[in-house]
């Protein structure tokens, strides 16, 4: 008997050792893997909070009269896709203009392209001039201030993105799928090359997806073609970084991000966005269209907004941004006029 309860002993304490050692690698694994993804984590916050860039107004909209937080308040984005190769990086112009507001109530995003062209005011100059050239003017201040005129609405937040950071963002991303219109040819931007789009589904790397976003001359739609497939970019670009699959490239793509986007926008309030609204999917996007036509005035030629669709635009905005209260039917209009007896 003394004997069974010696081997009993020795079974156990080889028992608690093996234990202790098999926790002591499990606790220098998960101490190795944590402080792993902690310094993965840090890197990535501090390549995204490179982009961090406040507004001369502050963080509050003029036409604000108290500031909104994105997580809870409907709010508006200006992005700006710049052109600036041609300036060595400098200045440049905003080749791409996209309006989304998002109102967390109804959980939807309205997303509005200005043609590039399009014949506007422009605060602080005399007469109207090209839109995109209010960034020649005065960057992304002035082109802030020139839409919040034109939509009459606050601009909360934006964000520029240069092409670099554009094609680096797809390609990290390793590509985004579009439904192409139509046959046409766009040359490359940054080389002579010219690249092939074929009708139907496509599956577009950085340098097509930005040709295809860019494309302009040969849309038999003009600009409102052309910002039709910006929203499909944007919708695409949105679709991958809201998959699963994404988390895995978060790191590549905060230092795509880092030399290439400027945003008031914290990375704080980013990640506490895309906590609170992980599910989101691109079919609570919605269009707003902006009507008009290309016309020449001089030897120029300018986009002329139609006033009662850009009228209705900037009711819609206004109203999901709870700025304005919907249009309701009145009396007279849902009723039936009744003829005139004799």
């Amino acid at each position: 008997m003394e004997r069974k309860e010696i081997r009993k002993r020795n079974k156990k304490q080889k028992n608690k050792k093996r234990l202790k050692l098999f926790f002591l690698i499990f606790g220098a694994i998960l101490v190795l893997g944590v402080g792993s993804g902690l310094y993965i984590l840090y890197e990535t916050y501090q390549a995204a909070s490179e982009t961090y860039e406040e507004l001369d107004r502050g963080e509050k909209s003029d036409n604000r009269e108290e500031v909104v937080t994105i997580s809870e308040d409907p709010i508006s984005i200006l992005l700006m896709g710049v052109e600036d190769y041609s300036s060595g990086g400098k200045n440049g112009r905003s080749d791409t203009l996209m309006v989304a507001t998002f109102n967390p109530d109804d959980e939807k995003l309205k997303l509005l392209s200005i043609p590039r062209d399009s014949y506007v005011e422009i605060p602080r100059r005399e007469g109207k001039d090209k839109i995109n050239h209010s960034f020649v003017f005065g960057g992304k201040e002035l082109t802030i201030k020139t839409v919040e005129k034109l939509l009459d609405i606050p601009i909360d937040y934006y964000a520029t993105v240069n092409f670099e950071g554009f094609k680096s963002i797809v390609d990290t991303l390793d590509g985004i799928t579009v439904d192409v219109p139509f046959y046409f040819e766009q040359k490359s931007y940054g080389r002579s090359e010219k690249l092939q789009f074929y009708e139907g589904e496509m599956e577009l790397n950085g340098r097509y997806a930005l040709a295809y976003a860019r494309m302009r001359l040969d849309d038999p739609r003009g600009d409102i073609g052309r910002n039709e497939r910006q929203r499909q970019v944007v919708e695409a670009i949105i679709k991958e970084i809201t998959s699963a699959s994404t988390i895995t490239k978060v790191d590549d793509l905060a230092k795509d991000l880092g030399g290439n986007v400027e945003t008031n926008l914290k990375i704080s309030d980013g990640i506490d966005f895309l906590k609170k609204y992980s599910d989101f999917r691109t079919s609570n996007i919605d269009e707003v269209i902006l009507d008009g036509a290309s016309e020449y005035i001089g030897s120029y030629s300018y986009y002329i907004l139609d006033e009662e669709s850009l009228a209705e635009a900037q009711h819609e905005l206004k109203v999901h941004l709870e700025l304005e209260e919907p249009k309701t039917q009145t009396t007279e209009d849902s009723q039936a006029k009744e003829e005139p007896t004799y």
